[in-house]
């Protein structure tokens, strides 16, 4: 079974840079039949679609964050990242990586997410 893991700082100071790692075990971020998804929750807010990547490396970013977000991969690590850019602490959230055979993403009902790692913004 596929298994997703969040990896990175956990606090970042304001202005500053964004960056985490989704690791993935159990299926190659190359498989033609997904979608490989960033996404974040709020405090007390609902999941927002931030981007994903396809398997051919194709880029699709949600309209919100498009602006200042970055994601890559590294298919030798079948990694891939997300680059979060001058953040403010209203991009407090939980952040998900998450496998999905869609691009549109309102919850984390379907595919398949990893455990989500908090990340505070603040100085």
């Amino acid at each position: 079974q596929v298994q997703l893991q969040e990896s990175g700082p956990g606090l970042v100071k304001p202005s500053q840079t964004l960056s985490l790692t989704c690791s993935v075990s159990g299926d190659s971020i190359t498989n033609y039949a997904y979608y490989w998804t960033w996404a974040r929750q709020p405090p007390g807010q609902g999941l927002e679609w931030i981007g994903s990547i396809a398997s051919d490396g194709s880029i699709y970013y949600g309209p919100s964050l498009k602006r200042r977000a970055s994601i890559t991969r590294d298919t030798s690590q079948n990694q891939f990242a997300l680059q979060l850019r001058s953040v403010t602490p209203e991009d407090t959230a939980v952040y998900y990586c998450g496998r999905l055979d869609t691009i549109v993403v309102n919850s984390r009902d379907s595919g398949d997410w990893g455990q989500g790692t908090q990340v505070t913004v603040s100085s």
